[in-house]
Parts: structure tokens; C-alpha cells; sequence
């Protein structure tokens, strides 16, 4: 096993980064520091209980707290400036400061392979007979201060079930391919390449780049990335009901296509984070975390989880949503606990020497409370914002708060029968942006945020 300690010149990257750090408070993103963590300290006397009751959307689409309201932005089949038109299943997103009084998000579509992409793809990764394969990403770039579109295109083509990400520090954002599909299995006809790979999109292009897998952060059932700003380090989340967290450690601090060693999170005296069969990780209390080195990250077989568990790496149920919160890491197990209706993991790394440790942060005892958490954003004030994505005969999909004390309030419900997805916050903190997946709809909520 492998215990990575910061370096000394830790803010001599910070400092040759500097300018690109807006793309984290853009994101809800904050920087880490030696301080507290602000969205997972109680604070003195508590008491923020949420919004209030959701009220009724006349519309029938989103219900929202008084003093709270969204418009549409994009949608499925919105004219683009490339000439396609806005193609289906949006889900993660990340916001950026583009400077010049401009914000950008980019836009994940988490399409097959043959489905329809918005128009054809004039360039990409991967192939199905002989034409891109439909999924990657999309940018709209709004104004600052109305949030008017005022260009949105095609960012990144030829890849297949772009499902979450994750911003960087140096303004680009990381689309992960939610498949393992090669050519000749099945679900596999047709293709040219493996898929399962993460690719980097720069929030500044203006239309779409080269698509270069980045092969060293491994091939699995990638979900969803965030960046450590202190020292570059990648924390990678699996869709698999046995997976673990993944970290890569980068040659080279923010150039990820330098290569760098994939790794596993061991937990001291914890094999299993699901509480399934029994509540082994309490909520609260931490536990010291080591890494393990893993080879072969290319994983033809996909078997790359199970021989991190078989090294001693703890097993997630359904690691999905993850963000970089102030010096902790939070990442959503959409359906772990004793219930199987959610937790959220706290990693926080070691600073000066110290170890590496991690938390069961909060673990859903009702549907009512949090049911399948899955995209995570760390929001004003230091509360996580998390939307849902469950497939139930109840109530709708949420959007949850959990505030600073793991309480969990109702922050929005969407009336359509679809996931929410790609919760970001603008660089001001008033504007929350986010997906409803399918048919296409991105949202710009805005309100009374905590702050």
C-alpha cells in the first residue's frame, strides 16, 4: 500500500494555478487550506432547517421554495451555433468563468452509441460503423449578468454514455464515459475502439476538440471526477454496486495526459462502506485511509474494482456524485446503507503528514429524507446540494440539502418523470444550474441561497 503525503511546494502549485481557480468557485468548488471545513463543521446552535415548503409549479414541472424560481435556458432540439441542434440526456455540468462578463457550462450527453446526436459529428474518438458514436458534450456560454444564451455548440464528439465529470483547476472540464463496451461484445457492434475512458474539454473552445482519452485514470464505469487544487490529485467515482474510489496521482500536476499512478482507497478496519449487512461504518466517526497502487488500469476484462478489493481497497455501493469541498472530498453512494437509499462519503486529505481519513457524512433513513442521491454539488454557505435519480413508483426526483450539520431539507422536486442531474452553481453564488435528463432541459434556478 501507498501513503501519499503533500509535498512542501504545495502552494507553489497553487500559486502557478492561480489564475485558473475561478473554474472552482464557478462550480461551488472552494480551494482547500489548513482551516475548517466549512461544509462539514456543525456550527454553534445549528438551527437552518431548509427553505421551507415547495410550493406548486403552475407549469407543472418544478416545484420550489417561496422566493425561489427557474427558467429554461436550453433545450432538447434548441438551434446551435455549429448547425446541430441540442441533443437528449443532459447530465453532468460544470459553470466557468470565462471573463469578459461570460459564463460557460459544459454539458454532458449521455447517449449509445447510435442515438441520435443533435445533427453529424465532424470529429471524435470512437466509431460505429464508420459514422461517431453519439455521446460528449456540449458548451453554452451565457451572459454573466442576464444569463441570455448567447452561443452554445458541440464540445466534444465520439464517445458513448458521457454520464458525470468534473471541473479543474486549470479550467477544463473531466467527461467520464459511463461503460466498460468494447468491440464485438455485445452493446458492441460496430465499434472501432474501447470504451470507458475520461477525456478533458477546456470550458474555453469554441467548438470541438480533439477527444484524447485520458488512458492512465483507468477504464471502468467511470461516473464523476473532482480535482484537488493543492496539489492536482483526481478523485474518481465507479457506477457499480461493488466499486471503490479511485484516485490519480498525476506525474504532473494539472497536465493529466503526463500520466501518473491510478490508485484504491483502503479504509483501516473497514472492508465494506455499504452498511448492507450490517451498520460496520458509523456515521461520523473517521477512519484512516491508505491508497493502493493498481497496474494494468487499461482493464480489458473490467475487472479493475475487484482486484482493488482483492489488494484490501473498500467496496462503494454505486459511487456516484462527487465534488471538491473545502480540504474534504464528498462523494455520493447512491445505494448504500442499511436502507439502500444513499450515503455520503467525507474524505479529507491529510495536511502536513498527517493521514488521510474518511467518514460516513450522512446515510438516508427514509425515502422521504434523501432517496438515491447521485449528482453533488458543494453550494453557498457550505451545504450540499444533491440531486436525485431514483426510478420508484413515489414521489418525483429530487433536489436535496444537506446542511453543515447532516440535515437533509427539500430544496426542489421536478414533476417530470426524469433524473436531475449536473448541479453547478454560477461564480456568484446565486444561480444554481442544473439538468432535467431526458427530454433535455437545462434550468437556472435562482433564490434566497443560504449563505
Amino acid at each position: 500500500m501507498t501513503d501519499l503525503t503533500l509535498s512542501p511546494d504545495r502552494r507553489s502549485f497553487l500559486g502557478a494555478t492561480a489564475t485558473a481557480f475561478a473554474a472552482l468557485a464557478a462550480s461551488g468548488c472552494m480551494m482547500r487550506s489548513e482551516g475548517t471545513l466549512a461544509a462539514a463543521t456543525p456550527k454553534a446552535g445549528g438551527g437552518f432547517t431548509g427553505y421551507g415548503a415547495l410550493k406548486p409549479d403552475p407549469a407543472g414541472f418544478l416545484d420550489l421554495p417561496e422566493g425561489f424560481s427557474y427558467r429554461v435556458i436550453s433545450r432538447l432540439g434548441d438551434a446551435m451555433d455549429d448547425g446541430g441542434t441540442v441533443p437528449d440526456k443532459a447530465d453532468g455540468m460544470g459553470c466557468f468563468d470565462l471573463g469578459n462578463g461570460e459564463i460557460a457550462l459544459v454539458r454532458n450527453h449521455e447517449l449509445g452509441a447510435r442515438a441520435d446526436a443533435g445533427g453529424p459529428i465532424a470529429k471524435g474518438y470512437g466509431k460505429v460503423d464508420g459514422a461517431f458514436v453519439s455521446g460528449g458534450t456540449t458548451t453554452i456560454v451565457l451572459d454573466a449578468a442576464t444569463l441570455k444564451v448567447k452561443r452554445q455548440f458541440r464540445s466534444l464528439g465520439g464517445t458513448i454514455r458521457n454520464c458525470a465529470g468534473g471541473i479543474t483547476p486549470w479550467g477544463t472540464w473531466l467527461t467520464c464515459e459511463e461503460t466498460t463496451v468494447r468491440p464485438g461484445q455485445s452493446g458492441g457492434e460496430g465499434l472501432e475502439q474501447d470504451h470507458g475512458w475520461v477525456f478533458e474539454v477546456p470550458a474555453s473552445a469554441r467548438g470541438a476538440v480533439d477527444a484524447v482519452p485520458l488512458k492512465a485514470l483507468g477504464r471502468f464505469n467511470h461516473e464523476a471526477a473532482c480535482v484537488d487544487p493543492a496539489n492536482g490529485i483526481v478523485y474518481q467515482t465507479e457506477d457499480r454496486g461493488d466499486s471503490v474510489l479511485y484516485r490519480f496521482v498525476p506525474r504532473v500536476p494539472g497536465d493529466l495526459a503526463a500520466g501518473g499512478r491510478l490508485q484504491a482507497m483502503v479504509i483501516e478496519g473497514i472492508a465494506d462502506t455499504r452498511n448492507w449487512d450490517a451498520p460496520l461504518m458509523q456515521v461520523g466517526k473517521p477512519y484512516r485511509v491508505s491508497w493502493v497502487d493498481l497496474n494494468a488500469v487499461d482493464a480489458p476484462d473490467d475487472d479493475l474494482r475487484q482486484r482493488a478489493a482483492a489488494k484490501g481497497a473498500a467496496l462503494v455501493a454505486r459511487g456516484e456524485g462527487i465534488h471538491m469541498g473545502e480540504n474534504a472530498v464528498f462523494a455520493c453512494a447512491t445505494s448504500g446503507g442499511a436502507k439502500k437509499l444513499g450515503q455520503i462519503l467525507k474524505l479529507t486529505p491529510g495536511l502536513a503528514g498527517k493521514p488521510d481519513t474518511v467518514e460516513l457524512f450522512f446515510e438516508s433513513e427514509s425515502a422521504e429524507q434523501f432517496n438515491y442521491g447521485d449528482n453533488l454539488t458543494v453550494g453557498p454557505g457550505g451545504h450540499l446540494i444533491v440531486c436525485e435519480d431514483h426510478d420508484t413508483d413515489m414521489d418525483a426526483n429530487h433536489i436535496r440539502g444537506i446542511s453543515p450539520e447532516g440535515r437533509a431539507y427539500d430544496v426542489a422536486r421536478l414533476r417530470a418523470t426524469t433524473e436531475l442531474a449536473g448541479g453547478c452553481f454560477s461564480p456568484d453564488g446565486r444561480t444554481l444550474f442544473v439538468n432535467a435528463q431526458g427530454p433535455t432541459a437545462t434550468l437556472a434556478i435562482t433564490g434566497p441561497w443560504v449563505a
